[in-house]
């Protein structure tokens, strides 16, 4: 799905799932292959523009009643990828990525933070891909052809198999395969109406195929005089090593990552403390959720709590003498059962 803007603003981490670049794919109609008649083909074609197109636009994201918006560029040269992100409203900030070299600047602050890609879990500056391994948990429906930011877009629904995930509607364009627009719907109050869309991200204008121009991107970066420059320290690592086990599976989310990070203090990352929290990342292909695990402390964990915003959610609840947060878009039934799963090995 499309992330919203605060998973397309670094504020906590979920997953990426963005690949290594390919090539300039030039103008969307040269040598246009037949469009897919199928799921599988459909999900493809839209997880390879994602990773591999070139294309710059402007997104509108809205959440939990408030809307946001934010620029976006993504390149792919040979084997190098490049992206930004510049939000357009609110505190000034700047994602940009080149390979797996992450940086994250606050102007207002003088603020850089510099991390690797597989630190960065679900801190990405483009519509993010669909694996096709997803239909195993959505059900795959076509919907009427519609159109977004002025281009032909191909519109279906995924709808879950279960109560661990939400449905969502996309529109992929049809020349390129991109995502243009991913709505997340909730759950019906009523079988005659539709279904509520509680978060949406799409392209309010976007060029597609256009010739990659990684300057854009990466003179974001190359002056950094007078900021502070921060490179957190994270540690790929694995549940078993850490003395934790994955108790019992949860239907369709797979353990996809694990690390140990800083625990932030500050809304930008700014001032991480001196302790470490493990994460654990599960994926079903669509929904991403990360489980924080750290240890208990009286003065910084005050009460157990589920929160949402759009379709973000966010569950603690603590654990004899640890603190555990489940954070991600999926439902609450979902966290609950991943934090569950993690358990301290006897």
């Amino acid at each position: 799905m499309l992330a919203n803007p605060r998973r397309w603003l670094p504020l906590f981490a979920v997953v990426t799932v963005l690949a290594p670049g390919g090539v300039w794919a030039g103008p969307a109609d040269a040598g246009k292959p037949p469009l897919p008649d199928d799921a599988r083909g459909w999900l493809q074609r839209i997880h390879s523009a994602a990773n591999t197109g070139n294309y710059r636009g402007t997104m509108v994201f809205s959440a939990g009643g408030a809307i946001s918006s934010s620029r976006v560029w993504h390149f792919s040269v040979g084997d190098q990828t490049f992206e930004k992100i510049e939000a357009l409203d609110g505190r000034q900030q700047t994602v940009v990525r080149h390979n797996d070299d992450v940086h994250t600047l606050w102007p207002q602050a003088k603020l850089a933070v510099i991390e690797k890609r597989e630190a960065v879990f679900g801190r990405q500056a483009t519509p993010q891909s669909v694996d096709p391994r997803a239909l195993e948990q959505y059900r795959f429906r076509r919907e009427a052809d519609s159109r977004v930011a002025g281009r032909d877009a191909v519109v279906f629904v995924l709808e879950p198999r279960d109560e661990l995930r939400f449905a969502q509607r996309l529109w992929a364009d049809q020349a390129s395969g991109l995502l243009l627009r991913a709505d997340v719907l909730g759950a019906l109050s009523n079988v005659a109406l539709a279904a509520p869309v509680i978060e949406s991200a799409s392209f309010s204008e976007v060029e597609i195929g256009i010739r990659p121009q990684p300057r854009a991107v990466t003179d974001a970066v190359r002056a950094l005089d007078g900021y502070k420059v921060l490179r957190p320290s994270h540690q790929r690592t694995r549940l078993d090593d850490e003395g934790w086990t994955l108790a019992r599976a949860v239907a369709g989310f797979q353990l996809i990552g694990c690390l140990k990070r800083p625990v932030p203090t500050g809304g930008d990352g700014s001032r991480p403390d001196d302790k470490l929290a493990l994460q654990a990342v599960f994926s079903d292909g669509l929904a991403h959720v990360s489980v924080f695990i750290e240890p208990f402390d009286l003065a910084r964990h005050k009460r157990e709590l589920i929160s949402a915003n759009g379709a973000m959610h966010m569950l603690t609840v603590r654990r004899q003498d640890y603190w555990i947060t489940a954070v991600g878009d999926a439902p609450p039934a979902a966290l609950r059962a991943l934090a569950a799963s993690i358990e301290r090995k006897r």
